[in-house]
């Protein structure tokens, strides 16, 4: 699938804010940490996703009722859900000036206990030498969730199963959605968002 910017403005993918906050001193240390062992932008890009996929749990995975959302607090927990986890993987790439936004897809939460579409988050990001946008879902793996970094051939966590009304989000957007963000504030505990997980997204 071809991902598509939703500005041609790249300036919008770069930005450091209160969510992606990769002015945090902490982000900042783990971006040297990770660029160090990179040979190249790309080497990078594969090199931060995996440190975030595999190393920053899942909340859902591990049973923590804790929600994060800002870049650096989901560092500093090391977990978040998918939403949290694509915040903090933009916010190491952008903090290397490697544009990066947000995608979104809507899925079904689960096919027997909790048969609703919602939303699932991941990340836009543009590599330079191939001059286009890629999508890569650092949500973490699991049994039956195998995402992997690539160029070629898309590897994200979940099929689109377009029969059960899923839907594939292939806007880049340049910063995380108003009314997911609402949801992760709002709600106190992953058991509480999980009854109120978002079922639509704010239109710019």
């Amino acid at each position: 699938m071809i991902a598509l910017s939703y500005t041609n403005r790249i300036d919008e993918y770069l930005k450091c804010d209160d969510v992606i906050d990769y002015n945090n001193e902490s982000v900042k240390q783990i971006s040297d940490m990770l660029f160090q062992k990179a040979y190249s932008e790309l080497e990078y890009i594969k090199i931060a996703y995996e440190f975030v996929r595999d190393n920053i749990s899942h909340s859902a995975d591990i049973g923590e009722e804790i929600i994060t959302c800002i870049a650096s607090e989901v560092l500093h927990a090391g977990h978040g859900i998918c939403f949290a986890k694509s915040h903090l993987l933009a916010s190491l790439l952008r903090c290397r000036s490697i544009p990066t936004g947000f995608c979104y897809q809507k899925l079904i939460l689960d096919d027997t206990k909790a048969p609703i579409l919602i939303y699932h988050g991941l990340n836009g990001v543009y590599i330079k030498e191939l001059d286009r946008w890629i999508r890569l879902d650092a949500r973490g793996n699991k049994e039956g969730v195998n995402a992997q970094f690539s160029i070629e051939v898309e590897k994200l966590a979940f099929p689109i199963r377009s029969e059960k009304g899923e839907v594939d989000g292939l806007v880049v957007y340049p910063r995380p959605d108003v009314k997911i963000l609402e949801k992760l504030r709002k709600n106190k505990t992953r058991t509480e968002l999980w009854n109120d997980l978002p079922t639509e997204i704010q239109a710019y």
